[in-house]
């Protein structure tokens, strides 16, 4: 038995979490999943029309792609597109994910009658990865996965009443899973019906039966309410038929196509086996996914006297886990609404769990933060940048920086501390990741004042290498017309001048790109890159990390005829 979690230690850890999610909230940087980009698109063109259906698009094949409950709400947050910013769509995700953590304290409190229990497993679910990469950005998980878990934090909650009761908490129940269907997708009903089936054969002590009696009918009424606040989107929607052959036929059914082989050897191999699923589920925990596994192998050691909450919980991540395992592409992050049960199981067994768990997950945040004090030491002392600018933290970086790395190594040596410093080093390290790219956000990363002026209204040619990735440059260049085209051309100046009157090249840290006699350049800043080949990343590894991590983009004003937009491809699209 280890030290118990103190209050003290819950509510600065909490504090610590609330900077950390709306610390960076608005940066461009910040972990998330690339559909942002096509939701904000939609978002975008959807309000342009002054109407809330039919959801609007200039993406091929992408427009019907998720239920509006989410284009709904980036509308609401950004007041018709007219504040158009990163914080203001992502922060209703954030609200999402306090909720769900708030609710779950509630839950695993009252069960447990232990409100540091309760407080440990909000926090543990906060300090997940998978919880802050998809629960800040502007996606559909965060209220997916809130009004999934609200009905079973009801029954931890409630217990008794919730199993028996014949009409309200099937009412309830089937209007949260409404919300969650009309947020992602109507396929959720399946695996939440199913844990919820689980439940009651639980409560009924495993009797068939009874359950077909006392219970069938309000897993019918819960999933006929669900199933028809999902379909307010046909009977809203003025084109129903495309949104049955968009979302229902291409989005969903086609999930259960063989997209390898066959459907038997993708099961069991490849990059969407069934092995995959379970790896990426645990994975999800990220820097806890050690403190996860030992979790599961206390429960497996306690299989015979688990309490009933506990055995409740594992049958979540069970009915989800076989669910999701049947669709032939399989992904870890659809297993996200059973992440706050992992995160309550961790809770209860805190005081039980041996040390090993956390002390890999300190040692792996020991190396993110030296990665980082390298990586940020590299780039401020050395000079690589050339006419760029300047890359240099504030001293407050330095002190986080500092404070981090001096937190995980008393974790390390101190036994008593080593629980409670991993769970704090967590949010740390998504501090740090956000700080460190810090200089990337003001001016290094930004067009000027003036460059934004003169591009009001111009047609602008941006490098795209994920579709919709010019809205990322319509934050850059807010008010300019903006055409995409393959980025891995960014560097081919000659090629972009010749064809474009405007347009974004990028050229290497130091090396002044060549222009022709009437080319000007309108703007300039720095812009990180993704793809690096074999030998750019052992030069990085060897210490030039700024050369090759790094680019300039110059906004170039050519001679150049205007092209035919009718005929020519935008590669954003």
């Amino acid at each position: 038995m280890r030290a118990s979690f103190s209050y003290r230690s819950a509510v600065l850890i909490l504090l610590l979490g609330v900077f950390t999610y709306l610390y960076g909230l608005d940066s461009r940087f910040a972990p998330k999943n690339g559909d942002e980009y096509p939701y904000m698109h939609i978002v975008r063109m959807t309000a342009d029309t002054g109407q809330w259906l039919p959801l609007q698009s200039e993406m091929n094949g992408i427009k019907n792609t998720k239920p509006p409950l989410i284009f709904w709400q980036g509308i609401a947050s950004t007041y018709w597109a007219s504040d158009w910013t990163l914080a203001n769509l992502r922060w209703p995700s954030v609200l999402y994910t306090g909720l769900t953590a708030f609710f779950l304290f509630l839950a695993v409190r009252r069960f447990s009658g232990k409100t540091q229990t309760g407080l440990l497993a909000s926090l543990v679910w906060l300090s997940f990865f998978a919880t802050y990469r998809y629960g800040r950005p502007f996606l559909a998980d965060p209220p997916e996965v809130f009004w999934i878990s609200l009905p079973f934090f009801g029954i931890l909650y409630w217990g008794k009443s919730t199993f028996e009761s014949k009409f309200f908490f099937p009412l309830m129940a089937g209007i949260c899973f409404g919300f969650a269907l009309f947020a992602k997708s109507f396929a959720y009903i399946v695996p939440a019906s199913f844990a919820l089936g689980l439940y009651y054969w639980r409560w009924r002590q495993w009797s068939i039966p009874q359950v077909l009696i006392r219970d069938l009918y309000k897993l019918i009424l819960i999933a006929v309410l669900a199933l028809g606040v999902f379909a307010l989107w046909f009977a809203m929607d003025p084109y129903p038929e495309a949104v049955w052959r968009e979302f229902v036929l291409g989005e969903n059914a086609g999930k259960f196509a063989a997209r390898q082989s066959s459907y038997l050897m993708d099961l069991l191999r490849g990059g969407d086996s069934i092995w995959l699923l379970l790896l990426t589920t645990i994975a999800n925990a990220g820097l806890f996914s050690f403190v996860l596994i030992s979790t599961l192998m206390q429960c497996w050691r306690a299989r015979r006297f688990l309490t009933l909450e506990e055995v409740l919980l594992l049958l979540l991540i069970a009915a989800f886990l076989i669910v999701f395992s049947l669709p032939s592409q399989r992904s870890g992050r659809y297993l996200l609404p059973v992440m706050p049960a992992f995160a309550a199981l961790i809770a209860l067994y805190w005081d039980k769990l041996p040390l090993w768990g956390f002390r890999i997950a300190l040692l792996l945040q020991f190396l993110v933060i030296s990665l980082l004090i390298w990586i940020g030491g590299n780039l401020q002392f050395s000079q690589f940048m050339g006419d760029a600018g300047q890359w240099i933290y504030s001293y407050c970086h330095w002190i986080l920086m500092s404070v981090s790395l001096l937190v995980v190594l008393v974790g390390l040596f101190r036994r008593s501390q080593t629980k409670v410093l991993a769970l704090t080093a967590c949010f740390l390290v998504y501090c740090a990741l956000t700080s460190s790219l810090a200089p990337l956000e003001g001016h290094l990363g930004r067009y000027s004042t003036e460059t934004i002026t003169q591009t009001q209204g111009k047609d602008v040619w941006i490098p795209c290498d994920y579709r919709a990735k010019d809205e990322e440059y319509r934050l850059l260049l807010p008010g300019a017309k903006l055409h995409g085209y393959l980025a891995k051309d960014a560097a081919d100046i000659g090629g972009l001048t010749a064809n474009y009157p405007l347009v974004a090249v990028h050229s290497p840290l130091g090396v002044a790109p060549t222009l022709c006699e009437s080319c000007q350049i309108v703007g300039q800043r720095m812009e990180m890159r993704a793809r690096h080949s074999n030998e750019e990343i052992a030069e990085m590894l060897a210490g030039q990390i700024g050369k090759h991590l790094f680019v300039n983009e110059y906004l170039i004003a050519t001679p150049a005829a205007m092209p035919d937009l009718s005929n020519l491809k935008d590669v954003c699209r």
